[in-house]
């Protein structure tokens, strides 16, 4: 049980405390005065306070983490603002969050998701540079009978040039490339001799195991593969080639992410992918145990979604704070504190289903259903 609980709580630790620190860098340097940065929820473990009277801590449960700005409310209103102007002196003023410009307050909000989004780039650029990049062309070695492929005309030998317009850099990139596709058809473009075919296949969907035995619904197609005349081609890249791949990995994982999760909304995405807490726990213990690269993986990719999931424009996230910022922006001033209430109601609401869906997956999952 250990050996999956510490790193999950390693990875939650260091994603959740860049996502705070994103929004208390740009805190800080628009004067917005901060009172907690906490990792964690419920009661204090330990803590200290620096200079400037914010609280650092760490409490005791690990799921998450905020940032409390000084005399912080959720729901503000115009009313609300007059208030504050007679409740505190011009220097304390100063320091209010809700009494920043409407630019400063987007760019605290948002800082913290973009901090995601570097810490991801940053980690597989680590990776691309020091531990290297595989660049092995993918070759069919055997197409199955009555499969997908088959029944298309796909052969062995043939080299895989592109998955739905996407080119295939990697032998790695075709089950990644068909997992993450939502499309009834997959666009299969390949070499053969000196052409170059297009198939479309209609792949199946099968229940699996995925590598480290958890139990998944998987797309085939019906094709294995094979490197190109045997040889692995795994590369160490430069900073610039490094950086590059790191970027389009994010945004490759982003918009596959948002296909998906639209899919799902669509109904024709397998919701029982969708985990929590349990599930992600149980991949990180499993993926650490493969060593500090396959970890570091796992890390920018739950940094990627946290960052993403953040963005959308619920209530009580991030992206729910941006969509108020911008209703403001429109109408000239807040929206009224009832109405802004209602909407938080409804943003519980919609966590709370999504918490209980995805916990209801992870126990699926583990057979206690």
């Amino acid at each position: 049980m250990l050996n999956f609980i510490i790193p999950f709580i390693v990875l939650i630790v260091v994603v959740v405390f860049i996502h705070e620190y994103g929004h208390y860098y740009f805190a800080k340097k628009y004067g917005v005065g901060v009172t907690d940065f906490s990792i964690g929820f419920g009661k204090e473990i330990f803590g200290w306070n620096d200079k400037s009277g914010t609280r650092w801590k760490i409490c005791l449960i690990p799921l998450g983490g905020y940032v409390k700005f000084f005399g912080d409310r959720n729901v503000f209103s115009q009313s609300d603002q007059e208030e504050l102007i007679k409740k505190y002196n011009e220097e304390d003023r100063k320091k209010l969050f809700v009494l920043k410009p409407i630019y400063q307050r987007s760019i605290i909000v948002v800082a913290g998701p973009i901090a995601n989004f570097i810490l991801a780039a940053v980690i597989f650029l680590f990776i691309y540079m020091f531990a290297g990049k595989d660049f092995t062309p993918a070759v069919i070695n055997k197409v199955q009978i009555e499969s997908p492929a088959a029944e298309v005309g796909l052969k062995k030998n043939d080299i895989i040039l592109e998955i739905d317009n996407k080119e295939v850099k990697s032998i790695l990139d075709v089950s990644k490339f068909i997992t993450m596709s939502t499309s009834d058809i997959i666009d299969f473009k390949v070499k053969r001799i000196d052409d170059e075919i297009l198939f479309k296949v209609e792949p199946r969907l099968i229940d699996s195991t995925d590598n480290l035995g958890n139990k998944i619904k998987k797309r085939i197609v019906g094709i294995e593969l094979s490197p190109l005349n045997d040889q692995i081609n795994h590369v160490k890249l430069g900073p610039a080639k490094a950086l590059y791949y790191s970027l389009y990995e994010v945004y490759f994982v982003s918009v596959s992410s948002l296909k998906y999760l639209g899919s799902m909304i669509y109904g024709s995405g397998d919701t029982t992918q969708l985990g929590g807490p349990i599930r992600i726990a149980k991949i990180t213990g499993q993926v650490a145990e493969f060593g500090i690269i396959p970890f570091l993986s796992i890390m920018a990719y739950i940094s990627i979604s946290l960052g993403l999931i953040n963005l959308f424009p619920i209530p009580l996230l991030d992206g729910g704070h941006l969509m108020f910022y911008a209703i403001e922006k429109v109408l000239g001033r807040p929206l009224s504190q009832k109405t802004q209430e209602g909407f938080f109601r409804i943003g519980m609401f919609l966590l709370l289903s999504l918490m209980f869906f995805a916990t209801f997956n992870d126990l699926k999952d583990l057979g206690l259903f």
